[in-house]
C-alpha cells in the first residue's frame, strides 16, 4: 500500500517518521506495517539507530517523546488522542496530555514577508507599535503584542511560514499507515486508526484557518451576549485571515498561576463556579463547546470574570444528543443503572459487538455502588472517567463529539477542584439538566415532535407507491443487482494467484532445466556445436536466475 505515494518529499518523509520510531523502540511496528520494505525498495536505508536507552521506559513515555519528535501534526496528534478517554488507559491520556505546543521560535525576519502579504501593508503602517520578540510560539503558530492607533493592546497569531505543507504530507502519511494498521494488525483494528485519523485530519484542517477559529470566537461571545462572567476576545476582522488572526489582548492572571489569584484576593470557589457555568451553557443549552478548555487557555479577570481563548478545537453537539448527555448525567446523579445503560447502548450499539447483557450489568453495578452517597461527594469527572472505562472493556469507543465533551467535563472539573477543593459539580449540572429535560418535554417542543414526525410520516406514505413501482420496474428489466465485497475473499485471491505465478515460473525453471541438459548432450564438435552448447549455458543460467527469484519472493512472503 505504500507504493501509491505520490511524491518524493513523501518518502523523504516516511524515512524520518520510521527512523523516529525506530529509535524509540518501534522498530517491530515498522515492519509490520510494511514501512522498512516500502523504504528499500524505494532505495532508501533505513539507520536503525540502538534503542536501549528508551527500552526501559513506560511505552506511553516512549510513544509521547516519539510524538514530540516528529513534529506539529504528530504532537497535535497525540493531543487530539488525549480526549480519547474511552479508547486509551487512563496512564496514556495522562502521558499524552503532558504534550506541549511550544517549539523554538521562527524569526521574525521570516514571518514578516507573510505578515505583510496578509495585512496589504507593512505592520509599521497597520499598528503604531509590534513587538518582534513573540509572546508565545507554538507548532502551528506564533503569537505577537502589538498595539493599535488608538493605543488598544492587540495580539497577533501567525501561522508559521510553509506550516500547511508539512501537515498534508504528514496526513496523507498517516491516513495510508491507518489503513494498513487496519489491514495487517488486527489487535490494534478495534482503535479503529482509519475513523480517529480522519476525524484528526478534519480537526487539523480547522485549526489551520485562523479565520474560521475567528468565527467560532464571535459564535460563542454570540451565545453569551449579556452574561458578565465571560469574555471573549474581540476579532478585528479587516487583518484577520486564514494565515492571520488579529484579536484584543486579555490582560488577566493565567489560568495555571494559582498563587497570583490568591495575592489579587479574588475568590476561587466564585470562578469555579463561573467556570462551570460557562462550560455546562456551552455544551447542554448552545450545543457549541471550546473543545480544549485547559488553564493554558483560561484567564482570570478583575471582577471575578474568565477571559477564553484559542477557538481553533471546537465541539458540536445536537438537541438528540444534548437531551442524551442530560438523561445520562440524570442517570449517574439519580442512581439509575437502566437509564445509564440505555443511553450507552444507543451510542456505541453500532460500533461493534458487545454482549448487551454484560454490559448492562457491569453498568448497574458501577451505579449501584453510588447509592446513598450524598450529591456533594460525587465527583461528576470521575464518574464519566469510569464509564468510559467500561466501554473500553467492552471494545466499544464514544462517538467523536461526546469524547470531546467527555474531556471537556474531565478538564472542567479537574480545574474547578483546583480552585475549590469542596467545588461540587453535580450540584452545578443540576439546573442545567433539568432546564434540558423541562424544555425537552413542554407541550410546545411536544407539538412541534408530533407536527415534524406526523410530516415524515405523510411523506413516506406517499413516497411509498412510487419507489415500490419504481423497485419492481427495475427487477422486471433485470437491472436489480446485489453487490457484496468481501476483503478477506480478496487478500485470499491475492494469494492464491501469487502461488499460482510462482507454479507457473516453477515449471517454466524446470522446463529450462530439462531443455538444456538436452541440449548440452546432444552438443558434439564443430560450430553448430559451440551455439547449443552455448544456448544450454544460457538456459541453466536463466533456470538458476528464475530460481533464485522464487526463492526470494517465498523467503520474503514468510517473513510478512
Amino acid at each position: 500500500m505504500w507504493e501509491t505515494l505520490g511524491t518524493v518529499r513523501d518518502l523523504g518523509r516516511l524515512q524520518q517518521i520510521a527512523s523516529v520510531l525506530i529509535g524509540h523502540g518501534f522498530g517491530d511496528m515498522v515492519r509490520r506495517i510494511g514501512l522498512s520494505g516500502a523504504l528499500e525498495r524505494a532505495g532508501r536505508i533505513l539507520h536503525w539507530r540502538d534503542a536501549e536507552a528508551t527500552a526501559h521506559m513506560p511505552p506511553p513515555l516512549r510513544v509521547r517523546r516519539a510524538l514530540e519528535e516528529l513534529g506539529p501534526t504528530f504532537v497535535k496528534l497525540g493531543q487530539v488522542l488525549a480526549t480519547r478517554v474511552d479508547l486509551l488507559p487512563p496512564e496514556w491520556i495522562t502521558e499524552l496530555g503532558k504534550l506541549q505546543n511550544s517549539v523554538p521560535a521562527v524569526p521574525f525576519e521570516q514571518i514578516r514577508p507573510q505578515l505583510v502579504e496578509d495585512l496589504g501593508a507593512d505592520p509599521a503602517e497597520v499598528f503604531a507599535r509590534l513587538e518582534e520578540k513573540p509572546l508565545a510560539a507554538a507548532s502551528l503558530a506564533q503569537a505577537y503584542r502589538a498595539w493599535l492607533d488608538d493605543g488598544t493592546a492587540v495580539v497577533l497569531k501567525v501561522r508559521r511560514p510553509g506550516i500547511r505543507d508539512t501537515v498534508e504530507a504528514d496526513l496523507r502519511l498517516l491516513a495510508r499507515a491507518a489503513e494498513i494498521v487496519e489491514a495487517r494488525a488486527p489487535d490494534l483494528r478495534r482503535y479503529r486508526p482509519t475513523q480517529v485519523v480522519h476525524e484528526f485530519a478534519v480537526s487539523l484542517r480547522r485549526e489551520l484557518d485562523f479565520a474560521g477559529e475567528g468565527r467560532n470566537a464571535e459564535r460563542i461571545a454570540a451565545n453569551f451576549a449579556g452574561y458578565e462572567g465571560i469574555v471573549v476576545p474581540k476579532v478585528h476582522w479587516q487583518w484577520t485571515s486564514e494565515r492571520l488572526n488579529v484579536q484584543d489582548l486579555l490582560d488577566g492572571i493565567p489560568g495555571t498561576d494559582l498563587a497570583a489569584v490568591d495575592a489579587a484576593g479574588m475568590d476561587r470557589a466564585a470562578l469555579a463556579r463561573t467556570g462551570a457555568d460557562i462550560v455546562l451553557k456551552m455544551v447542554l443549552e448552545d450545543g457549541f463547546f471550546h473543545a480544549d478548555p485547559h488553564p493554558g487557555n483560561i484567564f482570570y479577570l478583575p471582577g471575578g470574570r474568565i477571559g477564553v481563548i484559542d477557538f481553533g478545537m471546537v465541539g458540536r453537539v445536537s438537541d438528540q444528543r444534548r437531551l442524551q448527555i442530560v438523561q445520562l448525567l440524570h442517570g449517574l446523579v439519580a442512581r439509575e443503572p437502566e437509564a445509564v445503560a440505555e443511553v450507552l447502548m444507543e451510542w456505541t450499539g453500532g460500533s461493534g459487538e458487545f454482549d448487551e447483557s454484560r454490559l448492562q450489568a457491569d453498568i448497574g453495578a458501577f451505579v449501584d455502588q453510588y447509592r446513598g452517597v450524598p450529591l456533594k461527594d460525587l465527583h461528576m469527572g470521575l464518574m464519566l472517567s469510569d464509564v468510559t472505562t467500561i466501554l473500553r472493556e467492552h471494545g466499544l469507543s464514544l462517538p467523536p463529539d461526546l469524547a470531546l465533551m467527555v474531556k471537556a467535563f474531565l478538564t472542567l472539573e479537574g480545574m474547578g477542584r483546583q480552585l475549590d477543593p469542596d467545588f461540587d459539580m453535580a450540584s452545578a449540572a443540576q439546573p442545567y439538566v433539568e432546564k434540558v429535560l423541562l424544555r425537552h418535554w413542554a407541550p410546545r417542543a411536544l407539538l412541534r415532535r408530533g407536527r415534524r414526525g406526523m410530516r415524515d410520516a405523510l411523506e413516506l406514505a406517499g413516497d411509498m407507491p412510487r419507489e415500490l413501482r419504481r423497485l419492481l420496474r427495475t427487477a422486471r428489466r433485470g437491472r436489480l443487482h446485489m453487490q457484496m465485497e468481501v476483503t478477506s475473499l480478496k487478500a485470499f485471491g491475492d494469494q492464491v494467484d501469487r502461488a499460482a505465478n510462482r507454479l507457473t515460473l516453477g515449471v517454466v525453471t524446470a522446463a529450462l532445466v530439462i531443455g538444456s541438459s538436452i541440449v548440452m548432450h546432444s552438443a558434439g564438435g564443430g560450430v553448430p556445436s559451440r551455439w547449443l552448447l552455448a544456448l544450454g549455458v544460457m538456459g541453466f543460467i536463466g533456470a538458476t536466475v528464475v530460481g533464485m527469484w522464487i526463492l526470494l519472493s517465498i523467503w520474503r512472503s514468510g517473513r510478512r
